[in-house]
């Protein structure tokens, strides 16, 4: 055996874990999947080839599937860009040279760490329309508050606004890289008669660019992935008021799970791949467009 075929040998070997975890909890059930999406399969009985007709009922039988795709392009449009500049903004406030700094950044870091049910439990206590501290807080100012969980117009902005409550994780990375932005570019700016918001503008912003790309393409495809809020929040998946809470993998969730039409929900998840596909590749291509990395090469 030569040399080279030896070190192929040892490295496919040292590999190896990865590659049965790839094949075997990966690709093996992505493939299933999408054999199962043109099937009718219930679990427990035998797959019935059907073709098409499962996407076909997307579209035609369905009556939630273009309610809960709504639901979640709403959440997507409205929570990515509000936690995206929420990020921003919080990292360059904390990013200032002011004593007790290092304080107030685990302060806002903390709520990105928490788990998750508590959290959600959490915020239907402050969202209570009756009760809750933020009704109560707006009473103070002659604010009558909204029924937030409980008003089909208010559900989806609630979940925004707790989303944007744990931006931490979003303002760790920003802060990072606001760490190694060059001091002598904001000298020489100042220098030139720049004021703080040209600085930011002309600066800041394009210097954190790629790590800005990288939060929106993240941040896209894990809110289209909402699910957990909206399954705690209401009732065990029951959607909400008028359905407003309906998000696209609750519904999945609510047929494969409720009433085990496997079948249906691994097209649907397979829908949703092609969707996040799609704006994944629109993302890159036009990332390019306002991406600015120091070395000059846009690639």
């Amino acid at each position: 055996m030569s040399k080279k075929a030896k070190d192929n040998l040892f490295g496919y070997l040292f590999i190896s874990p990865w590659l049965l975890g790839f094949f075997g909890l990966t690709l093996g059930p992505m493939l299933f999947s999408l054999a199962a999406s043109f099937t009718d399969y219930n679990i427990t009985s035998k797959m019935n080839f059907i073709g098409l007709d499962n996407y076909k009922k997307m579209f035609t039988i369905d009556e939630m599937f273009l309610t809960s795709l709504w639901n979640t392009l709403y959440f997507v449009l409205f929570s990515v860009p509000a936690t995206t500049a929420g990020a921003i903004l919080l990292a360059v406030l904390l990013n200032q040279k002011v004593r007790g700094m290092k304080f107030f950044r685990t302060v806002f870091y903390l709520p990105s760490i928490l788990s998750g049910v508590a959290v959600y439990f959490l915020w239907m206590q402050l969202l209570s329309p009756s009760t809750g501290m933020i009704n109560t807080f707006l009473a103070w100012f002659g604010i009558d508050g909204p029924a937030w969980l409980f008003d089909p117009e208010w559900t989806k902005p609630s979940l925004i606004i707790m989303k944007l409550w744990s931006v931490g994780g979003g303002m760790l990375l920003y802060l990072a890289v606001l760490q190694g932005v060059s001091k002598e570019m904001y000298e020489a700016a100042e220098l030139d008669g720049a004021n703080i918001f040209h600085k930011f503008f002309y600066i800041t912003l394009p210097m954190i660019t790629p790590i800005i790309f990288f939060d929106i393409v993240t941040s896209t495809i894990g809110a289209f992935q909402i699910f957990q809020e909206a399954y705690v929040m209401t009732d065990n998946g029951s959607g909400g008021p008028a359905n407003s809470l309906l998000f696209y993998n609750l519904h999945m969730w609510n047929n494969a799970f409720e009433i085990f039409d496997m079948g249906y929900a691994t097209a649907m998840a397979w829908f949703l791949f092609v969707i996040v596909l799609i704006l994944t590749f629109i993302n890159l291509k036009f990332g390019k467009k306002w991406v600015y990395y120091e070395g000059g090469d846009r690639k």
